[in-house]
């Protein structure tokens, strides 16, 4: 799974790689964790949404906290995510993201991005849900199988989209999405130690990312 990722990339940054106009404003965070409003791209603009995504048909948002995320190998047939894998696929901006290694009975952060890029695209699946109090705009991430790099570590990992592929997936009449949902290549990423902070939410800022030496 995919539980916790950062994003700490220029507003501006982020409207040029994806296209947009603008982007509402956002304070970088590096410890971005699931029940929380979280940048996403659909439909030519950038919105918030809650991460875990509520089917329309659900009666309760709760639901949300149990579908963070959606294997890419299921997704189309699921009850919970085919209806927003065919009308609701996103992009997730992205800075880097995290998996856990576990040591001696204790979880080991590591932090994971594309080598050289400092801002890339997670694919994501977004649904509005009504309730009695209004509307809740609401998102999950898309896992796969690993690479090589990844697959040292856990045995899943966040679907990348590759920039020419954007276009692709975000089109609603594309003949097979499901074709994107595969394992960035391992070389052409980079996998390191992080602070065992990142374990709680609470904490954040820039020193979660800085490289150790070994998991410690």
């Amino acid at each position: 799974m995919c539980g916790r990722y950062a994003l700490h990339a220029n507003p501006d940054v982020v409207a040029l790689q994806f296209g947009l106009e603008g982007v509402p404003q956002f304070q970088p965070r590096y410890n971005v964790a699931p029940a929380t409003e979280i940048l996403v791209v659909r439909g030519g603009a950038a919105q918030l949404a809650r991460w875990g995504l509520v089917p329309a048909w659900a009666k309760d948002p709760s639901i949300g906290s149990r579908l963070i995320n959606a294997r890419g190998e299921t997704v189309a047939q699921k009850p919970s995510f085919r209806q927003a894998f065919r009308r609701g696929r996103c992009l997730v901006p992205a800075s880097g993201y995290y998996e856990w290694q576990s040591v001696a009975g204790k979880k080991h952060p590591w932090y994971f991005r594309p080598r050289g890029e400092a801002l890339f695209g997670l694919a994501g699946l977004a649904e509005r849900w009504e309730g009695p109090a209004g509307a809740l705009q609401t998102v999950c991430l898309i896992t796969t199988a690993p690479n090589a790099l990844a697959g040292k570590i856990h045995d899943r990992m966040p679907v990348i989209v590759a920039p020419q592929d954007y276009g692709e997936w975000l089109d609603a009449a594309a003949p097979d999405p499901a074709a994107l949902l595969r394992a960035y290549p391992a070389e052409r990423m980079e996998a390191f130690p992080v602070s065992r902070r990142v374990n709680a939410a609470r904490e954040d800022g820039p020193q979660l990312i800085e490289r150790l030496d070994s998991p410690g």
